[in-house]
């Protein structure tokens, strides 16, 4: 076989993308088994698709939640580089799995029948409700799916001392993240100078409209490939800031679209 896409947990990952790799096979896995292993390249076609050059038989994919962001940054990053993220996110049940989303469903028909509410999948009922716990936490207060955003993040762009910091929320939404993303850079940007330049990025829609009340929703990205941006704004404290509002399929380009794309990439490139 030429490729195989992993899309399990880390335990198979780990196990068997090596098996397929030493017989010659090319590996583009999802989980989070290879992410931060200095000798994988982490790959996000629209952002650093040369880094799959230095492969050696494995490629991994990275978080829903930090592909979609990646996207919407390195086009400013190009042009004016970054110094500074912080970003909080809106994540969908999905990204947990069937079962959460089943969970969500049934939580949602109990309230509308007034009956109690029993979760499992989750330490709260999500239905009506929202918790910043996303993954388990670590002794800096911060949850996983933050430090895996941060890293992640840094290893794309090639910044490893980028500053970064992430708030994860989990939310009552079956498909779609959504980020609030405030960036510093290292020049001034106006927001029309900032729209432009996304407007024009590989992966990038822009619903920019607010007079219209036209912004991405979780419901309007669902079942689309793009990454969707609005509220492009400058930021009132930051004389060098940025603030914007970005949506995607978490299921698709945060995840099994972003893996045909390296796939792709890597026949395009010469480099099975």
């Amino acid at each position: 076989m030429d490729f195989a896409l992993i899309a399990v947990g880390v335990v198979v990952s780990r196990e068997w993308a090596p098996i397929a790799a030493q017989a010659g096979c090319v590996v583009v896995d999802k989980s989070n088994a290879w992410r931060m292993d200095p000798s994988v390249p982490l790959v996000v076609p629209e952002v650093n698709p040369d880094d799959t050059r230095a492969h050696q038989g494995i490629i991994a994919g990275p978080n829903c939640s930090t592909i979609q962001m990646v996207v919407a940054l390195a086009p400013l990053h190009r042009v004016n580089p970054i110094t500074r993220v912080i970003v909080d996110s809106y994540q969908s049940a999905s990204g947990t799995g069937s079962d959460a989303v089943e969970e969500l469903w049934e939580e949602t028909r109990a309230l509308a029948a007034g009956e109690e509410l029993r979760p499992s999948v989750y330490p709260y009922p999500l239905a009506m409700n929202l918790f910043p716990h996303i993954g388990g936490f670590s002794a800096n207060g911060y949850c996983s799916e933050e430090i895996k955003l941060i890293n992640e993040t840094r290893k794309i762009l090639h910044e490893p001392d980028l500053a970064i910091s992430a708030t994860t929320v989990r939310v009552p939404v079956e498909i779609s993240h959504s980020e609030a993303i405030h960036v510093e850079l290292k020049h001034a940007m106006s927001a029309a100078e900032a729209r432009s330049i996304l407007a024009a990025a590989p992966g990038v829609a822009i619903i920019d409209e607010p007079s219209e009340n036209q912004y991405p929703m979780p419901l309007f990205a669902a079942g689309k490939d793009e990454v969707f941006v609005g509220r492009i704004r400058n930021d009132l404290s930051h004389p060098h800031g940025i603030a914007m509002w970005v949506v995607s399929d978490n299921l698709r380009k945060g995840a099994a679209l972003n893996a045909v794309q390296v796939a792709e990439l890597l026949v395009e490139q010469g480099l099975l």
